[in-house]
């Protein structure tokens, strides 16, 4: 590429304002023009000015009032899924692309490990949760070796990380990632759930994985869910496996009921247990529910960006 695609980023909280910081210190291809916000005492929107990005307090409307608005190409919108539906209308009737941080769901599900090349051409992609973004990977890996028959998710994270963005959508959170785990992840069903932590000092986030698949060759299990860890740290460097992937033989004898599936449930239950460690861009190393959501962001818009400038040549 031989110039960087130009970004905004609607929303100056803490994932906005992550997302700016991640972007001008590790992106080669990206360029953020304009952050905006509506409260003008923002942290998010003070930094950026200190930056040099052009802001604006004004809302959707200020973004379209700025000068640099004709040359953005991407907007992010790290807001709330709710106020997404009305950006999403003006910015795509703009002719702008948008990469989704909240659960709204409007554009395709993308997970980047799993399905990252698939969703380059869509004009909104949606970047699930970062519930999803941490734990879909973990059950594609297991549906890869052995269908999952059902897949639930616990995350948990630090209170002090989740801003009023996040506690406004933890409904749509629980919806969003438990439709993307069977859609995206391969499962019949999928179930999620967060929790807040208000443990002081503040916990790193955790997420556990819990697949119910058929009998499965287990060190087949256990050497695919290794290669998408590592595969997920090449844009995460934080995200780990907290301790060795547990198997469960479940028999006839002893079958789990699980509300969610169809009768009972006999074969092989995988347990993962994973941390995700942040790289602390804006706001400390707990928060790995904003990193790799983040970083999951803007490894899309580089990879759209990418497309673009290819198809552009042509």
């Amino acid at each position: 590429m031989s110039r960087r695609t130009r970004v905004a980023i609607i929303g100056s909280g803490n994932i906005g304002t992550d997302l700016m910081f991640k972007i001008m210190r590790l992106s080669k291809t990206l360029e953020v023009a304009a952050m905006v916000g509506i409260d003008p005492a923002s942290d998010g929107l003070k930094r950026a000015a200190k930056q040099g990005v052009a802001i604006t307090s004004e809302g959707i409307e200020g973004l379209l009032a700025l000068d640099c608005f004709a040359e953005i190409e991407i907007v992010f919108d790290a807001t709330s899924a709710g106020a997404h539906r009305r950006h999403s209308e003006v910015v795509l009737g703009a002719g702008k692309r948008m990469v989704d941080l909240t659960p709204a769901a409007i554009g395709p599900f993308t997970i980047p490990p799993v399905n990252g090349e698939a969703n380059l051409d869509a004009r909104n992609v949606n970047m699930v949760t970062c519930g999803g973004q941490a734990t879909i990977p973990i059950v594609h890996a297991v549906n890869r070796v052995s269908p999952v028959r059902y897949g639930e998710i616990v995350a948990s994270i630090a209170s002090r990380s989740a801003g009023p963005g996040t506690r406004a959508n933890i409904d749509e959170f629980t919806e969003t990632t438990s439709q993307a785990i069977a859609e995206v992840g391969g499962a019949d069903r999928g179930k999620a759930i967060i929790i807040l932590n208000p443990a002081e000092p503040p916990l790193i986030m955790r997420d556990t994985v819990y697949c119910l698949c058929d009998d499965a060759d287990r060190e087949a299990v256990r050497a695919s869910i290794a290669e998408m860890v590592r595969e997920v740290q090449g844009y995460v460097p934080g995200y780990r496996l907290k301790q060795e992937v547990q198997f469960e033989h479940i028999g006839s004898n002893r079958p789990l009921r699980i509300p969610e599936m169809d009768g009972s449930f006999t074969g092989l239950k995988v347990s993962v247990f994973l941390e995700v460690e942040g790289a602390a861009h804006y706001l400390p190393a707990y928060a790995g529910n904003l990193d790799i959501m983040t970083s999951a962001a803007m490894r899309t818009a580089e990879k759209m960006a990418a497309r673009h400038c290819r198809e552009a040549a042509r």
